[in-house]
C-alpha cells in the first residue's frame, strides 16, 4: 500500500493532509524521515507519526467489483487472484466471505474478520444472495414455480431451498438464493433443462454493489453494512 494511503486510513485524514504531514517531514518509516507518499508500505515497516507507531485497527471490510476470469483464493496456478487488485497491507491475511467462480463477475465482500465472514457463508445464518443471470434458452414460465418449491441437484440428497426468481427478458432474470452449494444457480437451471452463459452477484444480505464500483475496484465496507449481518 502506498504510504499516504496507509496514512490516511491509521489516521483517518484526507490523502491530502496526509501529503502535509510527509512535506513536514513528521513522518517515519524504519527509523527514517520520510516524504514521499508513494513509497510502498509492507507488513515489515515500522511507520511512526511524532514518536507513535500506526497500525491497523481493528479488522477489515471490504466491498470488491469481482471481474471475470479471477479467482477468489489466494493462490492458483492458472488465473489471477482477487487479491492482486487490492492495494492494502498484508493482503494475504484477507479472505472473501462467498466465494466466486472464475467466470461469474460482482460482488465479493473480503475481510480478516472470521466470525463476520461465518455469518454471511454458515448454512445456520439465511444469508440472501440476488444473481443476474443470462441464459442459452428462453425461462420457461414454470421455472419460477420450480424454483420456489425447491429443485432436485444432481449429486445433491435434498432439493434446494427455495428460491425467487424475477424473469427480466426471454433470456435474462434475477435469482435469489440463501444458500451456497457448488455452482448452485448454475446447477439449478441445469435442472430445468437450461445453461447460465453469464452470471453476476448483485448483492449480498442488504449489501448491494455500487453501481460505480468499475471491474476490479473496491471500497471498505460503511459501519452500516457491517454491522448488517451481525442483526
Amino acid at each position: 500500500m502506498r504510504l499516504d494511503k496507509f496514512l490516511s486510513t491509521t489516521l483517518g485524514i484526507t490523502r491530502k493532509e496526509a501529503g502535509k504531514l510527509l512535506k513536514n517531514k513528521e513522518i517515519e518509516v524504519n527509523g527514517e524521515i520520510v516524504k514521499n507518499g508513494s513509497l510502498k508500505v509492507t507488513d515489515d515497516c515500522d511507520v511512526e507519526f511524532n514518536g507513535r507507531t500506526l497500525s491497523f485497527m481493528g479488522p477489515r471490510y471490504f466491498m470488491l467489483n469481482k471481474p471475470q476470469g479471477f479467482v477468489c483464493s489466494h493462490v492458483d496456478d492458472y488465473n489471477p487472484t482477487v487479491f492482486v487488485l487490492l492495494d492494502e497491507v498484508s493482503p494475504e491475511k484477507l479472505h472473501v466471505a462467498g466465494r466466486l467462480d472464475g467466470d461469474t463477475t460482482g460482488l465479493v465482500l473480503l475481510t480478516d474478520d472470521g466470525q463476520w465472514s461465518h455469518r454471511i457463508t454458515s448454512p445456520r445464518h439465511v444469508c440472501e444472495k440476488v444473481y443476474y443471470v443470462e441464459l442459452a434458452d428462453p425461462v420457461a414460465e414454470d421455472v419460477a414455480t420450480a424454483f420456489a418449491e425447491g429443485v432436485q441437484l444432481r449429486g445433491e440428497k435434498d432439493l434446494t431451498r427455495p428460491a425467487k426468481l424475477d424473469i427480466l427478458g426471454e433470456r435474462e432474470a434475477l435469482i435469489t438464493i440463501s444458500e451456497g452449494k457448488y455452482h448452485q444457480v448454475k446447477r439449478m437451471f441445469a435442472a430445468v433443462g437450461n445453461k447460465v452463459v453469464a452470471l453476476h452477484r448483485e448483492q449480498i444480505g442488504s449489501v448491494e454493489l455500487d453501481e460505480d464500483l468499475e471491474p476490479g475496484e473496491y471500497r471498505p465496507l460503511s459501519e452500516e453494512e457491517i454491522a448488517s449481518f451481525l442483526k
